[in-house]
């Protein structure tokens, strides 16, 4: 079982910047894929990032040039940078671990943001 407890959610403004962290219960070296999905009231959840063991990274087209993803395998953690925040990135922010490049193994709770004036 892996627990990760997302965190750094919070209210901002067009523009802004944010930095969302999901730290894990275990060791992450080993894990294939680490990311990120959103999700908004009646949508389905949609990947916004991911990066692999090797460092490898993933965005989708309306992140790219303004989003990174992150790996500390010495913390366990996996961070996501948001900068140019857009009213449209308010959602609710999944980390998930994937263990063998195919299907999300484990979610974490979610972490709100938004963004708004």
């Amino acid at each position: 079982q892996v627990q990760l407890v997302e965190s750094g959610g919070v209210l901002v403004q067009p523009g802004g910047s944010l930095r969302l962290s999901c730290a894990a219960s275990v060791r992450i070296f080993s894990i294939y894929v680490m990311g990120w999905y959103r999700q908004v009231p009646g949508k389905q959840r949609e990947l916004v990032a991911a990066i692999t063991n090797g460092g490898n990274t993933n965005y989708a087209d309306y992140v790219k040039g303004r989003f990174t993803i992150s790996r500390d395998n010495a913390k366990n953690t996996v961070f996501l940078q948001m900068n140019s925040l857009k009213p449209e990135d308010t959602a609710v922010y999944y980390c998930f671990v994937d263990f063998h490049g195919s299907n999300a193994d484990y979610w974490g709770q979610g972490t709100r943001v938004t963004v708004s004036s």
